[in-house]
Protein backbone atom coordinates (compact mmCIF):
# COMPACT_ATOMS: atom_id res chain seq x y z
CA UNK A 1 0.00 0.00 0.00
CA UNK A 2 1.29 3.34 -0.76
CA UNK A 3 0.92 6.23 1.68
CA UNK A 4 -0.18 9.96 0.00
CA UNK A 5 2.12 12.29 1.12
CA UNK A 6 0.35 16.18 2.04
CA UNK A 7 1.93 18.65 0.48
CA UNK A 8 2.31 20.61 3.74
CA UNK A 9 3.66 17.80 5.61
CA UNK A 10 2.70 18.36 9.21
CA UNK A 11 1.54 21.92 8.88
CA UNK A 12 -1.95 20.31 7.37
CA UNK A 13 -2.54 19.93 10.77
CA UNK A 14 -2.56 23.82 10.99
CA UNK A 15 -4.49 26.47 8.81
CA UNK A 16 -3.23 27.41 5.90
CA UNK A 17 -0.77 30.45 6.67
CA UNK A 18 -2.61 33.31 4.67
CA UNK A 19 -0.01 36.17 4.92
CA UNK A 20 3.96 36.47 4.93
CA UNK A 21 5.45 35.68 8.35
CA UNK A 22 7.34 38.15 10.27
CA UNK A 23 11.03 36.12 10.33
CA UNK A 24 10.48 36.27 6.44
CA UNK A 25 9.44 40.23 6.57
CA UNK A 26 12.66 40.97 8.29
CA UNK A 27 14.60 40.13 5.65
CA UNK A 28 13.00 43.42 3.44
CA UNK A 29 12.65 45.86 7.08
CA UNK A 30 15.05 49.02 7.92
CA UNK A 31 15.20 48.21 11.54
CA UNK A 32 14.83 51.20 14.22
CA UNK A 33 17.64 50.43 16.59
CA UNK A 34 19.06 52.53 19.80
CA UNK A 35 22.65 54.22 19.90
CA UNK A 36 24.35 51.45 22.32
CA UNK A 37 23.28 51.83 26.00
CA UNK A 38 25.74 51.47 29.01
CA UNK A 39 24.20 50.96 32.54
CA UNK A 40 27.45 52.13 34.27
CA UNK A 41 26.60 55.87 33.19
CA UNK A 42 25.15 57.77 36.08
CA UNK A 43 24.16 61.25 37.22
CA UNK A 44 27.76 62.06 38.22
CA UNK A 45 26.89 65.09 40.23
CA UNK A 46 29.78 65.43 41.73
CA UNK A 47 31.45 66.37 38.63
CA UNK A 48 28.58 68.62 37.76
CA UNK A 49 28.36 70.57 40.80
CA UNK A 50 32.81 71.85 41.56
CA UNK A 51 33.27 74.68 39.71
CA UNK A 52 36.20 73.87 37.63
CA UNK A 53 39.41 75.93 37.70
CA UNK A 54 41.71 75.94 35.25
CA UNK A 55 45.27 74.83 35.85
CA UNK A 56 48.39 76.23 33.76
CA UNK A 57 51.15 73.63 33.87
CA UNK A 58 49.35 70.83 35.20
CA UNK A 59 50.25 72.34 38.74
CA UNK A 60 47.63 74.25 41.31
CA UNK A 61 48.70 75.51 44.40
CA UNK A 62 47.01 76.21 47.33
CA UNK A 63 48.54 79.25 49.39
CA UNK A 64 47.38 79.03 52.73
CA UNK A 65 48.22 81.59 56.01
CA UNK A 66 50.59 79.73 58.15
CA UNK A 67 48.90 76.92 60.26
CA UNK A 68 50.24 74.29 62.71
CA UNK A 69 48.00 71.44 61.84
CA UNK A 70 50.21 68.86 60.74
CA UNK A 71 48.62 65.11 59.33
CA UNK A 72 45.00 64.07 59.56
CA UNK A 73 45.39 64.49 63.68
CA UNK A 74 44.62 60.58 63.74
CA UNK A 75 46.92 58.09 65.74
CA UNK A 76 47.38 54.69 63.63
CA UNK A 77 46.95 51.92 65.50
CA UNK A 78 48.41 48.25 64.11
CA UNK A 79 46.35 45.32 64.71
CA UNK A 80 48.17 42.37 62.86
CA UNK A 81 49.62 41.31 66.23
CA UNK A 82 47.70 39.38 69.13
CA UNK A 83 47.37 43.40 70.43
CA UNK A 84 47.16 46.66 69.21
CA UNK A 85 50.16 48.74 69.58
CA UNK A 86 50.62 52.32 68.39
CA UNK A 87 52.34 53.50 65.16
CA UNK A 88 54.93 55.77 66.86
CA UNK A 89 55.64 58.30 64.04
CA UNK A 90 51.67 58.59 64.50
CA UNK A 91 52.43 59.96 67.49
CA UNK A 92 53.42 63.44 65.67
CA UNK A 93 49.96 63.73 65.35
CA UNK A 94 50.00 65.41 69.62
CA UNK A 95 50.28 68.91 68.75
CA UNK A 96 53.21 69.09 71.13
CA UNK A 97 54.96 66.40 69.77
CA UNK A 98 55.09 67.53 66.20
CA UNK A 99 58.46 67.89 64.45
CA UNK A 100 60.03 66.20 67.50
CA UNK A 101 62.59 63.75 65.22
CA UNK A 102 63.22 61.50 68.39
CA UNK A 103 62.79 58.19 66.60
CA UNK A 104 63.51 56.26 69.44
CA UNK A 105 61.71 58.19 72.01
CA UNK A 106 58.58 57.73 69.97
CA UNK A 107 59.06 53.72 69.94
CA UNK A 108 59.58 53.91 73.69
CA UNK A 109 56.81 56.10 74.06
CA UNK A 110 54.21 53.78 71.88
CA UNK A 111 56.04 50.86 73.61
CA UNK A 112 53.63 52.25 76.96
CA UNK A 113 50.45 52.16 76.04
CA UNK A 114 48.49 49.48 77.44
CA UNK A 115 45.47 47.86 75.91
CA UNK A 116 41.69 48.24 77.52
CA UNK A 117 38.84 46.52 76.36
CA UNK A 118 34.94 47.51 77.20
CA UNK A 119 31.51 46.18 75.80
CA UNK A 120 28.93 48.51 75.18
CA UNK A 121 27.59 50.54 77.86
CA UNK A 122 31.06 50.16 79.90
CA UNK A 123 32.05 53.97 81.75
CA UNK A 124 35.48 54.32 80.61
CA UNK A 125 36.45 58.15 81.77
CA UNK A 126 34.11 59.67 84.08
CA UNK A 127 33.62 63.38 84.33
CA UNK A 128 34.99 65.26 87.45
CA UNK A 129 37.96 62.33 87.79
CA UNK A 130 41.49 63.30 87.14
CA UNK A 131 42.69 62.99 83.89
CA UNK A 132 44.87 60.01 84.26
CA UNK A 133 45.89 58.64 81.04
CA UNK A 134 45.89 59.24 77.50
CA UNK A 135 43.69 57.27 75.41
CA UNK A 136 43.82 56.45 71.50
CA UNK A 137 40.36 54.36 70.26
CA UNK A 138 41.77 51.25 68.36
CA UNK A 139 38.43 49.89 67.73
CA UNK A 140 34.99 50.71 68.28
CA UNK A 141 32.82 53.95 68.63
CA UNK A 142 32.89 55.97 72.30
CA UNK A 143 29.77 58.20 72.83
CA UNK A 144 31.04 61.75 74.98
CA UNK A 145 28.32 62.73 77.53
CA UNK A 146 28.23 65.54 80.06
CA UNK A 147 25.07 67.54 82.21
CA UNK A 148 23.28 70.04 80.20
CA UNK A 149 22.43 73.56 81.78
CA UNK A 150 19.34 71.74 82.93
CA UNK A 151 21.15 68.82 84.35
CA UNK A 152 20.22 66.38 81.06
CA UNK A 153 23.11 64.01 79.96
CA UNK A 154 23.51 65.00 76.68
CA UNK A 155 26.21 63.40 74.11
CA UNK A 156 28.54 66.38 73.28
CA UNK A 157 30.87 63.99 70.94
CA UNK A 158 31.19 60.66 69.27
CA UNK A 159 34.86 59.37 68.33
CA UNK A 160 35.92 56.17 66.66
CA UNK A 161 38.83 53.96 65.44
CA UNK A 162 42.44 56.52 65.46
CA UNK A 163 40.80 58.75 67.33
CA UNK A 164 42.22 60.28 70.90
CA UNK A 165 40.84 61.89 73.78
CA UNK A 166 42.37 65.12 75.19
CA UNK A 167 46.40 64.91 74.78
CA UNK A 168 46.58 67.51 77.27
CA UNK A 169 45.89 65.96 80.42
CA UNK A 170 49.80 64.49 79.69
CA UNK A 171 51.27 67.81 80.55
CA UNK A 172 48.84 68.99 83.44
CA UNK A 173 47.08 68.22 85.72
CA UNK A 174 43.04 68.34 84.69
CA UNK A 175 39.93 66.66 85.32
CA UNK A 176 37.29 64.88 82.66
CA UNK A 177 34.71 67.19 81.33
CA UNK A 178 32.77 64.57 80.17
CA UNK A 179 31.44 60.94 80.85
CA UNK A 180 32.85 58.50 77.62
CA UNK A 181 31.28 55.22 77.32
CA UNK A 182 31.89 52.61 74.81
CA UNK A 183 28.57 52.32 72.04
CA UNK A 184 30.24 49.23 70.91
CA UNK A 185 32.61 46.59 71.77
CA UNK A 186 35.97 49.27 72.36
CA UNK A 187 39.43 48.45 72.62
CA UNK A 188 41.74 51.61 73.32
CA UNK A 189 45.22 51.92 73.94
CA UNK A 190 45.92 54.03 77.21
CA UNK A 191 49.27 56.13 78.30
CA UNK A 192 49.02 56.53 82.00
CA UNK A 193 50.46 60.21 82.31
CA UNK A 194 53.17 58.94 85.13
CA UNK A 195 54.43 56.66 83.18
CA UNK A 196 54.71 59.69 80.44
CA UNK A 197 56.57 61.87 83.07
CA UNK A 198 59.16 59.21 84.15
CA UNK A 199 59.97 59.04 80.00
CA UNK A 200 60.52 62.51 79.87
CA UNK A 201 62.68 62.25 82.72
CA UNK A 202 64.38 60.12 81.15
CA UNK A 203 64.69 61.54 77.98
CA UNK A 204 67.11 65.15 77.83
CA UNK A 205 65.89 65.78 73.93
CA UNK A 206 62.16 65.16 74.94
CA UNK A 207 62.06 67.49 78.11
CA UNK A 208 64.17 70.50 75.76
CA UNK A 209 61.27 69.93 73.03
CA UNK A 210 58.16 70.04 75.14
CA UNK A 211 60.06 73.22 77.19
CA UNK A 212 60.29 74.87 73.55
CA UNK A 213 56.91 74.07 73.36
CA UNK A 214 55.67 75.26 76.72
CA UNK A 215 57.74 78.52 75.39
CA UNK A 216 56.04 78.83 72.38
CA UNK A 217 52.98 79.11 74.08
CA UNK A 218 50.24 78.27 71.84
CA UNK A 219 48.08 74.97 71.56
CA UNK A 220 45.47 76.29 69.13
CA UNK A 221 46.78 74.02 66.10
CA UNK A 222 45.23 76.68 64.27
CA UNK A 223 46.49 79.45 62.10
CA UNK A 224 49.50 82.08 63.14
CA UNK A 225 47.57 84.93 64.67
CA UNK A 226 47.09 88.34 63.28
CA UNK A 227 47.43 90.84 65.77
CA UNK A 228 45.15 93.43 66.60
CA UNK A 229 43.79 95.79 68.84
CA UNK A 230 40.21 97.33 69.43
CA UNK A 231 38.18 99.34 71.76
CA UNK A 232 41.08 101.46 72.88
CA UNK A 233 40.82 105.19 74.15
CA UNK A 234 43.98 107.43 74.09
CA UNK A 235 46.99 107.50 72.53
CA UNK A 236 47.70 103.62 72.84
CA UNK A 237 50.75 101.69 71.27
CA UNK A 238 49.11 99.75 68.22
CA UNK A 239 50.63 96.24 67.70
CA UNK A 240 52.69 95.54 64.99
CA UNK A 241 52.19 92.69 63.13
CA UNK A 242 52.26 90.41 59.67
CA UNK A 243 50.58 87.74 57.98
CA UNK A 244 52.57 84.61 57.74
CA UNK A 245 52.20 82.18 54.73
CA UNK A 246 52.68 78.54 54.82
CA UNK A 247 56.93 77.96 53.96
CA UNK A 248 55.49 74.71 51.59
CA UNK A 249 52.21 75.43 50.50
CA UNK A 250 50.69 72.18 48.74
CA UNK A 251 50.15 71.77 45.59
CA UNK A 252 47.93 69.72 43.38
CA UNK A 253 49.22 67.87 40.37
CA UNK A 254 46.81 67.09 37.82
CA UNK A 255 45.71 62.85 37.62
CA UNK A 256 45.67 61.58 34.24
CA UNK A 257 42.83 58.53 33.16
CA UNK A 258 43.54 57.25 29.87
CA UNK A 259 42.68 53.91 27.78
CA UNK A 260 43.84 53.00 23.86
CA UNK A 261 40.56 52.51 22.03
CA UNK A 262 40.96 49.84 19.00
CA UNK A 263 38.70 49.91 16.34
CA UNK A 264 39.29 47.54 13.03
CA UNK A 265 39.40 49.62 10.03
CA UNK A 266 36.67 47.40 8.28
CA UNK A 267 34.61 47.94 11.10
CA UNK A 268 34.79 52.12 10.37
CA UNK A 269 34.77 51.49 6.62
CA UNK A 270 31.97 49.00 6.10
CA UNK A 271 29.46 49.42 9.14
CA UNK A 272 29.53 52.80 9.29
CA UNK A 273 25.69 53.72 8.60
CA UNK A 274 23.07 54.48 10.13
CA UNK A 275 25.53 55.44 13.16
CA UNK A 276 29.23 56.31 13.17
CA UNK A 277 31.12 53.10 14.77
CA UNK A 278 33.85 55.05 16.01
CA UNK A 279 31.41 57.90 17.37
CA UNK A 280 29.57 55.40 19.46
CA UNK A 281 32.66 53.63 20.37
CA UNK A 282 34.85 56.92 21.51
CA UNK A 283 31.05 57.98 23.82
CA UNK A 284 31.48 54.88 25.64
CA UNK A 285 35.08 55.21 26.41
CA UNK A 286 34.71 58.76 27.59
CA UNK A 287 31.57 58.10 29.74
CA UNK A 288 33.61 55.04 31.34
CA UNK A 289 36.38 57.72 31.84
CA UNK A 290 34.06 59.91 33.36
CA UNK A 291 32.88 57.80 35.80
CA UNK A 292 36.44 56.96 36.75
CA UNK A 293 37.30 60.35 36.87
CA UNK A 294 34.56 60.81 39.62
CA UNK A 295 35.46 58.13 41.82
CA UNK A 296 39.12 58.84 42.02
CA UNK A 297 37.48 62.77 42.83
CA UNK A 298 36.24 60.65 46.10
CA UNK A 299 38.75 57.87 47.16
CA UNK A 300 42.43 58.74 45.46
CA UNK A 301 44.54 58.88 48.70
CA UNK A 302 45.96 61.65 47.38
CA UNK A 303 43.39 64.32 46.21
CA UNK A 304 40.05 62.23 46.96
CA UNK A 305 37.86 64.30 49.22
CA UNK A 306 37.24 61.17 51.41
CA UNK A 307 40.93 61.24 52.03
CA UNK A 308 41.70 64.54 52.32
CA UNK A 309 38.66 65.90 54.95
CA UNK A 310 40.85 67.61 57.61
CA UNK A 311 40.25 65.17 61.40
CA UNK A 312 38.45 67.94 63.15
CA UNK A 313 35.90 68.34 60.07
CA UNK A 314 35.08 64.35 60.57
CA UNK A 315 32.02 63.37 62.82
CA UNK A 316 30.61 59.95 63.37
CA UNK A 317 26.50 59.08 63.71
CA UNK A 318 25.27 59.06 67.44
CA UNK A 319 23.67 55.61 67.11
CA UNK A 320 24.59 54.45 63.42
CA UNK A 321 21.68 55.39 61.11
CA UNK A 322 21.93 59.03 59.92
CA UNK A 323 19.91 61.30 61.61
CA UNK A 324 18.28 64.52 60.91
CA UNK A 325 20.76 65.44 64.43
CA UNK A 326 23.91 63.89 62.30
CA UNK A 327 23.07 66.20 59.21
CA UNK A 328 22.42 68.97 61.98
CA UNK A 329 25.96 68.29 62.92
CA UNK A 330 27.75 67.70 59.51
CA UNK A 331 26.37 70.90 58.61
CA UNK A 332 27.70 73.25 62.42
CA UNK A 333 31.21 71.81 60.44
CA UNK A 334 30.84 73.80 57.02
CA UNK A 335 28.61 76.45 58.29
CA UNK A 336 29.69 79.37 55.76
CA UNK A 337 27.38 78.69 53.08
CA UNK A 338 27.49 75.15 52.47
CA UNK A 339 26.85 74.63 49.11
CA UNK A 340 26.08 70.48 48.82
CA UNK A 341 25.81 67.17 50.59
CA UNK A 342 26.72 64.02 48.37
CA UNK A 343 25.58 60.44 49.67
CA UNK A 344 25.50 56.65 48.39
CA UNK A 345 21.71 56.47 47.32
CA UNK A 346 21.39 53.56 50.20
CA UNK A 347 22.30 56.70 52.88
CA UNK A 348 19.73 58.74 51.34
CA UNK A 349 17.51 55.94 51.56
CA UNK A 350 18.79 55.41 54.99
CA UNK A 351 18.15 59.13 55.90
CA UNK A 352 14.84 59.12 54.38
CA UNK A 353 13.62 56.07 57.00
CA UNK A 354 14.91 58.00 59.96
CA UNK A 355 13.05 61.32 59.01
CA UNK A 356 9.85 58.92 58.54
CA UNK A 357 10.03 57.86 62.03
CA UNK A 358 10.37 61.21 62.95
CA UNK A 359 7.50 62.50 60.86
CA UNK A 360 9.93 65.02 59.53
CA UNK A 361 9.79 65.12 55.18
CA UNK A 362 12.46 67.23 53.82
CA UNK A 363 11.19 69.70 50.73
CA UNK A 364 12.90 69.03 47.45
CA UNK A 365 15.23 72.19 45.79
CA UNK A 366 15.60 73.37 42.21
CA UNK A 367 18.99 72.60 41.20
CA UNK A 368 19.65 73.43 37.12
CA UNK A 369 16.28 72.35 36.34
CA UNK A 370 16.58 69.35 38.73
CA UNK A 371 14.10 68.77 41.71
CA UNK A 372 16.52 67.11 44.17
CA UNK A 373 15.79 66.24 47.85
CA UNK A 374 17.67 68.59 50.35
CA UNK A 375 18.47 69.14 54.21
CA UNK A 376 17.86 72.63 55.54
CA UNK A 377 18.25 73.72 51.92
CA UNK A 378 20.87 72.16 50.88
CA UNK A 379 20.80 69.56 48.13
CA UNK A 380 21.07 65.98 49.06
CA UNK A 381 22.56 64.18 45.96
CA UNK A 382 23.28 60.93 45.08
CA UNK A 383 27.07 59.93 44.29
CA UNK A 384 27.53 55.74 43.86
CA UNK A 385 31.15 56.33 44.28
CA UNK A 386 31.30 56.70 48.22
CA UNK A 387 32.15 53.19 48.95
CA UNK A 388 30.33 51.11 51.11
CA UNK A 389 31.94 48.62 53.61
CA UNK A 390 31.46 45.08 53.83
CA UNK A 391 29.61 45.92 57.29
CA UNK A 392 27.29 48.32 55.39
CA UNK A 393 28.66 51.46 56.65
CA UNK A 394 29.07 54.51 54.54
CA UNK A 395 30.37 58.11 54.98
CA UNK A 396 28.16 61.63 53.34
CA UNK A 397 29.88 64.57 52.24
CA UNK A 398 29.19 68.28 52.97
CA UNK A 399 30.96 70.51 51.33
CA UNK A 400 31.55 74.22 50.17
CA UNK A 401 32.52 75.01 46.56
CA UNK A 402 34.13 77.73 44.78
CA UNK A 403 37.62 79.68 44.94
CA UNK A 404 35.68 82.80 46.12
CA UNK A 405 34.18 80.66 48.95
CA UNK A 406 37.47 79.55 49.83
CA UNK A 407 35.63 76.24 49.38
CA UNK A 408 36.34 72.81 47.05
CA UNK A 409 36.95 73.34 43.18
CA UNK A 410 38.09 70.59 40.53
CA UNK A 411 41.03 70.99 39.00
CA UNK A 412 41.98 70.56 34.96
CA UNK A 413 43.73 71.80 31.83
CA UNK A 414 42.11 73.13 28.49
CA UNK A 415 43.48 74.06 25.54
CA UNK A 416 45.42 70.95 25.61
CA UNK A 417 46.53 69.23 22.45
CA UNK A 418 43.40 66.94 20.43
CA UNK A 419 41.17 68.26 23.19
CA UNK A 420 37.66 66.72 22.51
CA UNK A 421 35.93 67.66 25.55
CA UNK A 422 37.37 70.28 28.10
CA UNK A 423 40.46 68.92 29.40
CA UNK A 424 40.28 65.60 27.71
CA UNK A 425 41.69 64.60 24.66
CA UNK A 426 41.30 61.92 21.56
CA UNK A 427 44.57 61.01 19.78
CA UNK A 428 45.13 59.21 16.80
CA UNK A 429 48.15 57.11 17.35
CA UNK A 430 47.79 55.19 13.93
CA UNK A 431 46.91 52.31 11.95
CA UNK A 432 48.93 49.07 12.85
CA UNK A 433 49.97 46.06 10.48
CA UNK A 434 46.73 44.00 11.40
CA UNK A 435 44.38 47.26 9.83
CA UNK A 436 43.47 48.69 13.22
CA UNK A 437 42.93 51.86 14.17
CA UNK A 438 44.41 53.01 17.90
CA UNK A 439 43.06 56.48 19.60
CA UNK A 440 44.57 57.21 23.13
CA UNK A 441 41.47 59.02 25.21
CA UNK A 442 43.17 60.81 28.13
CA UNK A 443 41.00 62.78 30.72
CA UNK A 444 43.31 65.13 33.26
CA UNK A 445 41.93 66.28 36.33
CA UNK A 446 42.30 66.90 40.15
CA UNK A 447 40.43 68.16 43.25
CA UNK A 448 41.67 70.98 45.93
CA UNK A 449 40.19 71.57 49.41
CA UNK A 450 41.13 75.19 49.74
CA UNK A 451 40.77 75.49 53.82
CA UNK A 452 39.57 73.07 55.49
CA UNK A 453 36.32 73.79 57.10
CA UNK A 454 35.05 73.52 53.58
CA UNK A 455 34.61 69.61 53.92
CA UNK A 456 32.76 67.14 56.11
CA UNK A 457 32.20 64.17 56.29
CA UNK A 458 30.18 61.73 58.62
CA UNK A 459 31.37 58.75 59.07
CA UNK A 460 30.48 55.26 59.79
CA UNK A 461 26.95 56.02 58.45
CA UNK A 462 24.62 52.83 59.03
CA UNK A 463 22.11 51.88 55.99
CA UNK A 464 20.64 48.65 57.00
CA UNK A 465 20.41 45.75 55.56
Amino acid sequence: MTETLHPLGDAAQQAAQQSLGTAAARNLATTTKSVPQMQEITSRWLLRVLPWVQVSGGTYRVNQRRSYVVGDGRIDVDRSGSRSRVIAGDLRELLFLRDFDDDDTLGALANLFTEETYQPGDTIVEWGHAEDRFLVIAHGRVEQRAAGQYGEDAVVGVVADGEHFDQWGLLEERIWDFTARAATPTTVLALRRADFRNLVERSAALAEHLRAFADAGDRSGGEHPIDLSAGHEGEVELPGTFVDYQDDPREYELSVAQTVLRVHSRVADLYNQPMDQVEQQLRLTIEALRERQEHELVNNRDFGLLHNCDARQRVHTRAGAPTPDDLDELLSRVWKDPSVILAHPRAIAAFGRECNKRGIYPANVDLGGHQVPSWRGIPVLPCSKIPVSDTRTTSILLMRTGEAQQGVVGLHQTGIPDEYQPSLSVRFMGVNEKAVISYLVSAYYSAAVLVPDALAVLENVQIGL
